[in-house]
């Protein structure tokens, strides 16, 4: 069983940036790929960035040239600038070793709680 557990969410304005970070309890994230994902309120949860075990990295449309995920063993990270309102939610990650989509949660073994990020107007 792998626990994850996000941190770095809050309150920022339009605009400004923020970290999310991503880590596994008791072990690396060595052989696992690891996404992030997000839920607005009202809305379903929608792919953010993944990155595999090589490093190799893909990000959805609305975040290009915005967000940057990075990992080292121990931790995955989001990194988040140009931050705008629509970015409000809660952010997730997730992670797995077996080799189903990226893009799709159900590619995903294991989940955080999620960490909240809100950005104001």
């Amino acid at each position: 069983q792998v626990q994850l557990v996000e941190s770095g969410g809050g309150l920022v304005q339009a605009g400004g940036s923020l970290r999310l970070s991503c880590a596994a309890s008791g072990r690396t994230f060595s052989s696992y790929a690891v996404g992030w994902f997000r839920q607005a309120p009202g809305k379903e949860r929608e792919f953010v960035a993944t990155i595999n075990w090589s490093g190799r990295s893909y990000y959805a449309d609305f975040v290009k040239g915005r967000f940057t995920i990075s990992r080292t063993n121990a931790k995955v990270y989001l990194q988040m600038n140009s931050l705008k309102p629509e970015d409000t939610g809660v952010y997730y990650c997730a992670a797995t070793s077996g080799s189903g989509s990226l893009v799709s949660g159900s590619g995903y073994d294991y989940w955080g709680q999620g960490t909240q990020v809100t950005v104001s107007s």
